[in-house]
C-alpha cells in the first residue's frame, strides 16, 4: 500500500468482522511516536474509542466493496469503506501525497500539516493579540467614563463587541491547537493568557447594564450576543438591540457589577449587598468608610481598602480629558 497509515477510531466486533491478520496489544498507552513505529508496517491500526490505547496493529482490514467509494488509492477507498459501513471515523495517511484525510460517515475532511496548523495558529495569535489590547483599551475607556457620570450605551456596546470577537477568534485556535497535540502546548498557554476573564469581563457588563436587572435578562442577552451572525456584530445598533439596550448615545447607568470585580478577594454576597446599599455606582463611589462599614461583611479594613480603590478611580478621572467616549 505505499508509506502511510491507516488508523481506525475505535474497536469492537464491528470492527473485527472486517479485519483479518495482524495483532492485538496489551496495555498498550497511545503515543505519536508508538503509532508512527507501528505505521510502518503494511497493515493498519486500530485505537481504542477514545484513542487513549492502541488496540491492535498491521490489520489487514476488508470492508464490503460493494460499499460506495469516490476515492482511488488503495488506503483511501479502505478508510472511506470502513467509515461508512462502521461509523467509526477512521484516518488515512498518504506520505506520497502529503495528506491525511479524516473520513466520518460519508464526510470527507482532508487534515493540514502540523507545520501549517502551527503556522496559521502563530499567525492568530498575534491577531488575537491585537484584539485583546482593543479590548483593554475599550473597558478602560468604559471605566472612566463610569467614573465620570459620562457613559453612553455606546461605549459598553463597544466593549461588548470586542469581548465577543476575542472569544470567538480564541475559540477558533483552541479548535485548531488541538490538532497539533503535545506540540501546541505553547499555543495554549499563550491562548489561555489572551483569554482570561473575557467570559466574565462579558457577563459582568451585562449584568451593569442590562434592564431589568435579573438573572435570567442577562443569560437572555448573553445568548443573543453569543448567537449574532459575524456580519450583525460588527454593528453597534444590532449589538445594542440584540441585548436589549437603548439607543446607542442615550445616557445610561452602571450598577457597579464590573468595577466591584476588580476589588481584591471580594465575595461575591458582600459585592451584592454594596450594589444594594447603593443603587448607583455614583452614590457608591462617594460613600464614606463609615457608609461602607455598615454594609454587611464589610468591616473596618475592607472598608478602608474599598474606600483606597475608589479614590484612586475618582483621582485618575480628574486627571483624564475625553476626547470621546
Amino acid at each position: 500500500m505505499g508509506k502511510g497509515a491507516l488508523i481506525v477510531l475505535g474497536s469492537g466486533k464491528d470492527i473485527d468482522q472486517i479485519s483479518s491478520g495482524g495483532f492485538r496489544l496489551q496495555r498498550s498507552p497511545f503515543s505519536s511516536a508508538r503509532l508512527a513505529e507501528l505505521a510502518k508496517m503494511d497493515g493498519g491500526i486500530v485505537l481504542d474509542s477514545d484513542a487513549s490505547a492502541i488496540v491492535a496493529a498491521n490489520v489487514h482490514f476488508v470492508p464490503d466493496p460493494e460499499t460506495p467509494t469516490d476515492e482511488t488509492g488503495s488506503r483511501h477507498r479502505t478508510a472511506q469503506r470502513i467509515a461508512i459501513q462502521t461509523g467509526r471515523p477512521v484516518v488515512a495517511v498518504s506520505e506520497g501525497r502529503h495528506v491525511a484525510t479524516l473520513y466520518i460517515d460519508e464526510h470527507k475532511i482532508e487534515l493540514p500539516s502540523p507545520a501549517a496548523v502551527a503556522a496559521r495558529v502563530n499567525q492568530e495569535l498575534l491577531s488575537l493579540d491585537r484584539l485583546r489590547r482593543q479590548l483593554d483599551e475599550a473597558e478602560s475607556l468604559l471605566t472612566q467614563v463610569e467614573v465620570a457620570d459620562l457613559v453612553t450605551y455606546r461605549s459598553v456596546v463597544t466593549l461588548i463587541q470586542r469581548a465577543e470577537m476575542v472569544r470567538r477568534v480564541g475559540a477558533a485556535i483552541g479548535r485548531l491547537t488541538v490538532s497539533l497535540g503535545d506540540e501546541g502546548h505553547i499555543a495554549s498557554v499563550q491562548l489561555n493568557d489572551l483569554l482570561r476573564g473575557v467570559e466574565y469581563l462579558t457577563e459582568a457588563t451585562l449584568r451593569d447594564y442590562v434592564r431589568p436587572r435579573r438573572p435570567r435578562a442577562v443569560q437572555l442577552a448573553l445568548a443573543a450576543l453569543r448567537g449574532m451572525p459575524e456580519n450583525d456584530l460588527i454593528d453597534p445598533t444590532r449589538v445594542a438591540r440584540a441585548v436589549g439596550f437603548g439607543e446607542l448615545d442615550d445616557p445610561a447607568e452602571p450598577l457597579g457589577v464590573r468595577i466591584l470585580g476588580k476589588v481584591g478577594r471580594l465575595p461575591e454576597s458582600v459585592r451584592d449587598e454594596l450594589m444594594s446599599q447603593f443603587p448607583t455606582l455614583q452614590k457608591m463611589l462617594r460613600a464614606d468608610p463609615i457608609q461602607l462599614e455598615a454594609v454587611d461583611g464589610i468591616g473596618n479594613a475592607r472598608a478602608n481598602q474599598i474606600r483606597h480603590y475608589f479614590d484612586r478611580l475618582l483621582g485618575a478621572v480628574d486627571d483624564w480629558t475625553p476626547s470621546y467616549y
